[in-house]
């Protein structure tokens, strides 16, 4: 059985790809910073004996490179779309971890490096968070030139932060500002979809790839506002704010423990988050079968309908 070494497993696609890789008979290592808050999640994610959680720093470059040494697939999902301490700066999550474990992985003869980056970095000069990522897979192609690098748009399924917290937002507040009058674009992907592509590379021993993974729509900023009003069946009003009163709003929202915006976001929603033209897609390779925004949103935007699921129409 290959052993693969997953960092920032307890997100969103670590989840995901935790089921997918054990049940294929993959043996994972799960690195978490904080096994006592993570761990409880993810050992419902395996069977016995194929999932081990391990509590690590990613500072720590001993205990990483002992981890590194055990495993064939080292895979890093780890990212942050926002800067709240000296610890989780941009420049650290996105682009020094990644040059670390891309150096200690090549002279650790790993048989393949995955890094989840984003889509829409190389436009997005002005935003810290672009600026951070398009360095961390500089640094990568630098150290491991065999590196499979996947783009996502935005990766969306019940567990995410996207969907569900504007479903909260839209079902408590009378109205919603629009950034750049809601026209930035966006090609959502489906989690189970995201996993699919990834385990596909895995079990096919893919190199050297860069790929930017959407799903089959391109789909407006405001679209997505409209069809996740019509989906938790409310009606509120969405509001065009001129760019100086939407970096006011940000500088007060991202003082949040979770921001619901910050200021380096109002900057990246400037630019769309669809297919540059610049590196195959997944639809491209031939995964073209993919979940649609609406069928899977649905599938649990009940819970913020006024009855619950009860709330569906006969």
């Amino acid at each position: 059985m290959k052993k693969v070494l997953i960092f920032g497993a307890s997100g969103q696609i670590g989840r995901y790809l935790i089921r997918k890789l054990t049940k294929n008979n993959y043996t994972v290592t799960a690195v978490t910073r904080n096994s006592h808050q993570k761990a409880y999640k993810l050992k419902t994610q395996a069977n016995a004996g194929y999932l081990n959680i391990v509590q690590a720093s990613i500072f720590d470059e001993n205990k990483l490179l002992n981890l590194i040494q055990n495993a064939d697939i080292c895979i890093n999902l780890i990212g942050t779309l926002y800067e709240n301490n000296k610890n989780n700066k941009f420049e650290h999550i996105h682009s020094n971890f990644p040059f670390l474990i891309s150096k200690l992985s090549k002279e650790s003869n790993i048989k393949q490096f995955i890094h989840l980056s984003a889509l829409g970095i190389e436009n997005a000069v002005d935003s810290k968070y672009a600026i951070s990522k398009l360095k961390g897979e500089q640094n990568i192609k630098k150290n491991f030139p065999k590196a499979v690098i996947f783009r996502p748009s935005i990766v969306y399924s019940v567990d995410d932060n996207f969907t569900t917290n504007f479903m909260s937002l839209l079902s408590l507040l009378p109205f919603f500002p629009l950034y750049y009058n809601g026209k930035t674009k966006f090609s959502p992907i489906h989690c189970s979809d995201l996993t699919e592509i990834i385990y596909n590379a895995i079990s096919q021993n893919t190199n050297a790839l860069t790929l930017e993974c959407v799903g089959p729509e391109i789909i407006s900023f405001k679209e997505i506002l409209q069809r996740l009003l019509k989906l938790i069946d409310k009606k509120r009003f969405l509001i065009p704010l001129p760019l100086p009163v939407a970096k006011l709003s940000a500088i007060f929202f991202q003082l949040f423990p979770k921001p619901i915006v910050t200021l380096d976001q109002i900057k990246l929603l400037n630019y769309d988050n669809i297919p540059s033209g610049k590196y195959k897609t997944n639809i491209d390779i031939g995964f073209k079968n993919l979940k649609k925004f609406d069928e899977e949103v649905q599938k649990y935007c009940y819970m913020w309908k006024k009855e619950g699921q009860f709330s569906e129409k006969k």
